[in-house]
């Protein structure tokens, strides 16, 4: 029986394609939409979430200043190398702790030369930044008092290098020469889109000294070690720090702890909001597919009243007749969700590619749109269907 009745389904739909092609238009444009939208959005979550990991696990940086709407503090003093050795030797659960100075320098070698960063620090920023060398070594304990020796980021061996060993190879850092003594490995883009590998590190005292000209600290990065609370330690660092810079009760800070897992949840959580919201608004071109369905099969109901009429005057139930009509309204749904399916996963794909976001696809976000499209045409295909079933025979036969 119920095939019998898919078959008439079917046939009224091929009776009009260029209508029915019409109707399933809105069905396939609203979940093309939330597919591509959920799936560019849970890449792009993805792709955050895989930066962040880039900068270092466990990771907490502690900064002078704070910053942020009604915060900022940039003139706070920065800190020192006894800052640095104090938060080693007196916080628990800590892996590494990396003092960090910053600038930008001219590199050159031979006959080229680039803009690029400078960092001074210790041995230990690899493995805060979970950094690794790939080709030569990181520098030893007795280079760290101040010797000429450096490592290159990816960008500056390929830009500077090219295929040519980089190992052994003196470099112009700003004002200085340094032995390259280790290439690191590549890291890619930053979250905030600058070339991490663009870099040049060196000894933080010869950074001091020959570039920056003063003994401050920008930043402090620490490592927890793996099952101790980020919180725990940045709460310690908190304490630490108002110690350290004497700041009393009452006072506010003035420097800042960030924890790179909170800051990686938070950027996470808002892009899955934003997903959220965009797919939300692309769902409601489905409600507008479903009222495009819903008007076409009244007209269907209008144009076949006569035929209506002749079913039920040999005999066929009222279920019957609603049955066919809903099975109209559901094939039509069903189909467009199908189509919207597959055209959503292609834009998707499309997008991704050209904006470098991952394709992460989501099958409880699939199958949701596609029983939203069968409830979208069951739902707007039952009033027509109702009004099929409920037509008078006798006038349903005199009708023109």
């Amino acid at each position: 029986m119920f095939s019998e009745t898919l078959k008439l389904a079917a046939q009224a739909i091929l009776r009009n394609p260029m209508r029915s092609s019409l109707t399933v238009l809105g069905i396939v444009i609203g979940v093309a939409a939330v597919i591509a939208m959920v799936t560019i959005g849970n890449g792009t979550t993805a792709k955050v979430t895989a930066e962040l990991g880039k900068l270092g696990s466990n990771m907490l940086f502690v900064m002078p200043g704070q910053f942020g709407p009604g915060r900022a503090s940039t003139q706070a003093k920065s800190f020192t190398s006894r800052d640095v050795s104090v938060v080693r030797n007196q916080i628990a659960g800590i892996r590494a702790v990396a003092p960090v100075a910053q600038s930008s320098a001219t590199i050159i070698f031979g006959g080229e030369s680039r803009s690029s960063s400078v960092v001074g620090t210790t041995a230990d920023y690899l493995i805060v930044r979970s950094w690794q060398v790939v080709a030569g070594r990181g520098f030893l304990e007795a280079e760290e008092r101040g010797s000429a020796v450096c490592m290159i980021g990816d960008t500056i061996k390929t830009e500077l290098f090219g295929s040519t060993d980089a190992l052994g190879q003196r470099i112009r850092v700003g004002k200085i020469s340094c032995e390259v003594i280790g290439v690191l490995s590549k890291k890619g883009q930053s979250g905030m889109g600058t070339d991490q590998d663009d870099t040049v590190i060196v000894p933080l005292r010869a950074f001091q000294r020959r570039i920056a000209g003063n003994s401050d600290i920008g930043t402090i990065m620490v490592a927890a070690r793996d099952g101790v609370s980020t919180t725990k330690v940045q709460g310690d660092l908190e304490r630490l720090m108002r110690e350290r810079r004497r700041i009393t009760a009452g006072e506010d800070d003035d420097f800042s702890v960030n924890d790179m897992t909170q800051i990686a949840e938070t950027m996470s959580g808002t892009t899955t909001i934003l997903t959220g919201l965009l797919g939300a608004v692309a769902a409601v071109s489905l409600l507008v597919g479903g009222i495009g369905i819903m008007n076409i099969m009244l007209v269907s109901v209008t144009e076949r009243t006569r035929e209506i009429g002749i079913r039920l005057a040999i005999g066929a139930l009222e279920r019957q007749v609603l049955t066919q009509f809903l099975v109209e309204a559901t094939v039509l749904a069903l189909f467009g969700g199908i189509v919207g399916i597959l055209l959503g996963l292609g834009l998707a794909y499309a997008v991704g590619v050209y904006l470098d976001v991952p394709f992460v696809t989501s099958p409880a976000i699939i199958l949701v749109a596609f029983a939203f499209s069968a409830l979208i045409g069951t739902g707007f295909g039952y009033f027509p269907a109702r009004q099929a079933a409920r037509l008078n025979p006798i006038e349903a036969l005199r009708h023109e």
